[in-house]
């Protein structure tokens, strides 16, 4: 409509013009023009067919590019209709908690995607999260940690050729203060149910029996960020699904549209799980040097053959190869030598998994190359943080823990973070020879040979009960003999008494894909703020004891320390017996 006003406005007054000068004909040369803006204005109303077809290949060009890789779309037909009319608006948001590792550069990779397929991208700091996640950090080392991420996202979508121009940064606090922010913040707590808070937050936030508020707020003001953010669309990992579906079902109930929601896979850590900025040797931290960077990919479990479980290959196949494909680069090379069969090269980690699993590739040289190819790839992020201003940012808003542990003293204090604590897989189980209340076990720990464990579970539990079962093992126990055998650590185990005087016992049962060896730990004293395990508790100090006393399985039967749920970068640990002590 508005075009053809425009062109009746443009005629009369040509017409007016030639009148003023005498002439009731119009200029030949200003009606030659005219044509052609009719021409074209009536080719943008009304598009040729090949047009159409032109821009629905573009659309679905885009789309294309928009969701590869990503491992689930909530909302793709609206997203369609979107991108076939206008660029979406999405963001993606990270809470300034923990530093930045190796694995951002997955959502980083899919913000180039977005911005080549013509999205409109919003980046957020979201530091109001971060200090609701139960007060990780306090809100001046928060405002630090805030300034640390931005120039380090910055610097790692400068290193894969990111233009930060078509970017917007924002910090939560620049909006979640307003007075609407907060008045609907109120008007969600009116009808989210406590229920459905708890749920949304429960891959995300802490979980104890007892939730604080700030817990059961979060999910509420994610999906509020949607709303005063203004966008179509939200991203990010698979972990945050249930506080987008929380999204859908809530924005409507305020008068606010759904929006779409795009997930990422969660990329597993060197050691199994979830890579985590809270466990230090799942994750390889941006500004790792040379030597810790192939210290920790040395030590990173990578079983020869093995394609399922391999924190290597996760590597490769999520972060390796798509920014070989967004920087160009054809191939990944092993490099080795001609008496270990030579080079090889891979142009794809279809092409890598199966030369691996037919074992065509050695750990080793796999481990040697991903090695060199991550050098070079932060090489560029830690140049940035070489400048004496961005070092004197980084100490400050990461302050190394304190040393705790002084010789001839032991100031630090007791509580769960001394304890090494692992999964670990019973193979074998024996009476012991001289006590009938014993067993013998022989536990994998992915140590490089199992351990022999002595407990006293004969009398609860059949030997077959227990073979070939996931358990939770204290690994840092000084060794003891047990009626001449010597034991290497502590089953856990939940029991009661009940009131007919019988006592039950039953072991701590970790999340079914654990592997040997992986961490355990209790929410909210992880080793990288707490500092690392004990090298072996000393008995004279009766720290297990004394943290003992805070150990039980809640009535909900999750292990817990003072409420502090234990668990793996799996999930939670778990008894089969509730209100239980742990020991």
């Amino acid at each position: 409509m508005s075009l053809n006003i425009g062109r009746n406005f443009l005629t009369k007054l040509l017409i007016h013009r030639s009148k003023q000068s005498n002439s009731y004909q119009i200029i030949p040369r200003l009606y030659c023009e005219l044509s052609k803006y009719i021409k074209m204005t009536n080719e943008c109303v009304h598009p040729s067919e090949d047009n159409s077809k032109d821009l629905k290949k573009i659309a679905d060009e885009n789309l294309k590019i928009i969701t590869r890789n990503l491992q689930e779309v909530i909302g793709v037909d609206r997203m369609q209709a979107i991108i076939s009319e206008r660029p979406l608006r999405l963001y993606w948001g990270t809470a300034t908690t923990g530093k930045p590792h190796i694995a951002y550069f997955v959502p980083m990779i899919k913000i180039a995607d977005f911005l080549k397929s013509g999205c409109e991208v919003t980046i957020l700091f979201a530091d109001l999260h971060a200090y609701l996640d139960n007060l990780k950090a306090p809100w001046e080392l928060l405002k630090l940690r805030t300034e640390y991420y931005q120039a380090v996202i910055k610097a790692m979508l400068l290193s894969i050729n990111v233009p930060l121009e078509k970017l917007k940064f924002v910090k939560g606090t620049d909006y979640q203060l307003s007075r609407e922010y907060v008045l609907d913040v109120f008007k969600l707590s009116t009808i989210a149910t406590e229920h459905d808070c708890k749920k949304a937050g429960c891959e995300v936030v802490k979980q104890v029996q007892h939730p604080a508020l700030s817990g059961l707020l979060y999910p509420g003001l994610q999906a509020l960020d949607e709303e005063y953010l203004n966008v179509d669309a939200q991203f990010g990992g698979v972990d945050q699904r249930k506080i987008f579906t929380f999204a859908e079902k809530y924005l409507p109930m305020l008068g606010y549209k759904k929006r779409i929601h795009l997930m990422n896979p969660m990329v597993p850590g060197l050691t199994g799980g979830k890579m985590s900025s809270s466990e230090e040797d799942s994750k390889i931290d941006l500004l790792d040097d040379e030597k810790l960077i192939k210290k920790k990919i040395s030590k990173a479990f990578c079983e020869e053959g093995n394609i399922t479980e391999n924190g290597v290959l996760a590597f490769c196949k999520f972060v390796l190869f798509p920014v070989m494909e967004h920087k160009g680069i054809s191939l990944f090379q092993i490099f080795r030598s001609e008496e270990n069969g030579g080079n090889l090269d891979f142009s794809t980690y279809i092409q890598l998994e199966e030369a691996f699993s037919e074992k065509k590739l050695h750990p080793g040289d796999l481990k040697a190359s991903v090695t060199n190819f991550l050098n070079e790839l932060l090489a560029p992020i830690r140049k940035v943080f070489d400048d004496p201003e961005m070092k004197k940012l980084s100490d400050l808003a990461y302050p190394k823990p304190v040393k705790e542990n002084v010789k001839g003293s032991d100031s630090r204090p007791i509580n769960p973070a001394r304890l090494d604590m692992r999964v670990g897989k019973v193979l074998s189980v024996k009476p012991h020879p001289d006590g009938d209340s014993l067993y013998i076990e022989e536990i994998d720990l992915g140590e490089d040979k199992p351990r022999q464990i002595v407990s006293g579970l004969k009398a609860y539990m059949k030997a077959e009960e227990l073979n070939n079962k996931l358990c939770v093992v204290l690994c840092n126990l000084k060794p003891a003999n047990m009626r001449g055998v010597k034991s290497e650590g502590m089953l856990l185990a939940a029991s009661k008494t009940n009131m007919d005087g019988n006592r039950q016992v039953v072991l701590l049962q970790p999340p079914n894909d654990c592997q040997p060896g992986d961490s355990v730990y209790f929410n909210g004293f992880s080793h990288l703020e707490h500092g690392k395990p004990d090298d072996q508790l000393n008995p004279k100090k009766k720290i297990f004891e004394t943290i003992k006393t805070k150990l039980q399985v809640s009535d909900e039967f999750v292990a817990e320390y003072d409420s502090c749920v234990m668990q793996t970068e799996r999930g939670v640990v778990t008894a089969t017996l509730n209100n239980a002590e742990i020991s």
